[in-house]
């Protein structure tokens, strides 16, 4: 099991990093992205204190891939900071996308998924066509939530990324205890957004070690 989106008290959450990787830890999960949010104020500084949380989470029997969530950033900036983010040793870049519930700049997803520094377009919102061909060719997955308001467009993004041929990814976007999911949450939250059982099994088991290697 899997979630490349979670939050930490680095940012907004409500648990300490360690917590919550011991928290997934008991649900199952062997892979986790801790991905606070972050702009060029805090970008540094969230990469360099997850990173030290590694060998914690392997005694916990989790491969924790640092990360951050690049949320609000201007459209025209997302490439150069993906980049930084890559070269401060983020493992995995989230980019928040045009989610309904919130301004996010006009732009955003298009800029993410035309992004090869970039693993996965959080909650899109209304994604187009042309941004999920993008996001296919440049090896970008678009995510289905099941964070609150974010996940009104699922049904939405489950089938124009299907159509393209993206990877699709389940997270929890987590931000407290009660936002984590087991085996059977994730499969649910994939089949209410229209996916088979079996494109379910697929976006819930492939391996993603090779997927974020493949990025480096």
């Amino acid at each position: 099991m899997y979630d490349l989106h979670t939050h930490t008290v680095l940012t907004d959450g409500e648990m300490l990093p360690v917590e919550l990787v011991r928290r997934l830890s008991v649900l199952g999960y062997t892979q986790l992205g801790i991905t606070d949010h972050a702009d060029a104020s805090n970008i540094e500084e969230l990469i360099k204190a997850v990173k030290k949380l590694v060998p914690a989470a392997e005694e916990y029997g989790v491969i924790l891939h640092p990360g951050v969530e690049l949320t609000h950033v201007p459209p025209a900036m997302i490439p150069a900071m993906a980049r930084e983010a890559r070269m401060l040793g983020a493992e995995i870049v989230v980019v928040h996308g045009e989610t309904t519930l919130e301004p996010v700049a006009s732009g955003t997803n298009l800029a993410a998924c035309g992004c090869r520094d970039v693993n996965v377009l959080a909650h899109p919102g209304f994604l187009t066509e042309e941004e999920a061909a993008l996001a296919c060719r440049n090896g970008v997955a678009v995510e289905l939530t099941s964070r609150c308001g974010h996940n009104r467009t699922n049904g939405h993004v489950a089938r124009v990324a299907l159509a393209a041929g993206c990877r699709i990814v389940i997270d929890s976007d987590a931000h407290a205890p009660g936002d984590l999911m087991d085996a059977r949450a994730k499969k649910l939250i994939g089949m209410g957004a229209g996916l088979s059982s079996g494109q379910c099994e697929q976006a819930l088991s492939f391996d993603i070690e090779e997927f974020l290697c493949s990025k480096k």
